[in-house]
């Protein structure tokens, strides 16, 4: 089965096409680091990595997304998109926290994932043996430090690492196999969709604004 792959949890802009049977391996993809141009550059990016692995829109038979997490922004964009093929494609779509994908990529024993969450904050969760044991949480790096694993890595933890103090690991973003990974049992399955649920941990910059107050005549 095809499946196609989209992350916008971060300043990546991920996307690819990924072939599942008895192995998961990655056809194409497209990882642009742009953390402003996530509704420019996504739905180019899925056009062209289905134009090199030589499919349309129509041999998809899944979609997989990171739901974060992530800033509000970006983030919505990757969860929409994904939730908009699902449905004009009749496929299933699963949400698999982006955190995880970097751990995935890597199965270190003892891990600490970390993403920029901006605010001199990281997004981050804690893996066993790839088993995510703690997380996702969002805290101010000193507040990590004392997180105990062997090593770490994430864009994040490379933007802290001084403050986190563990050995860095090159994995700074999730990639399509990786996420693919995350959901392939139920994709082998062929699981009902699922509800893109966005982690965000954390409330939007944007606020409605208060009713004004009311005047008193004079």
């Amino acid at each position: 089965m095809l499946v196609v792959a989209i992350d916008t949890s971060c300043a990546a802009v991920t996307a690819g096409v990924v072939a599942v049977d008895d192995e998961v391996r990655t056809l194409a993809q497209r990882v642009t680091i742009n953390p402003r141009a996530h509704g420019e550059l996504l739905a180019p990016s899925v056009a062209a990595c289905l134009d090199e692995a030589g499919a349309a829109p129509r041999d998809v038979g899944a979609i997989v997304a990171g739901v974060g997490p992530g800033p509000f922004t970006g983030l919505r964009v990757g969860l929409v998109t994904a939730a908009a093929m699902s449905d004009a494609l009749g496929i299933p779509a699963y949400g698999v926290c982006s955190l995880d994908a970097i751990a995935g990529a890597l199965g270190a024993a003892s891990l600490l994932v970390a993403s920029d969450a901006r605010r001199r904050e990281v997004y981050w969760a804690r893996y066993v043996d790839g088993i995510r044991v703690d997380g996702p949480h969002v805290d101010h790096p000193a507040d990590v430090s004392t997180v105990d694993s062997a090593a770490m890595a994430g864009a994040g933890a490379r933007l802290y690492a001084g403050v986190l103090n563990l050995p860095l690991l090159d994995a700074d973003y999730p990639e399509p196999a990786p996420l693919v990974e995350a959901a392939a049992e139920r994709v082998r399955a062929y699981a009902a969709s699922e509800p893109l649920t966005p982690l965000y941990l954390r409330r939007p910059d944007a606020a409605v604004p208060h009713a004004p107050k009311p005047v008193s005549p004079r």
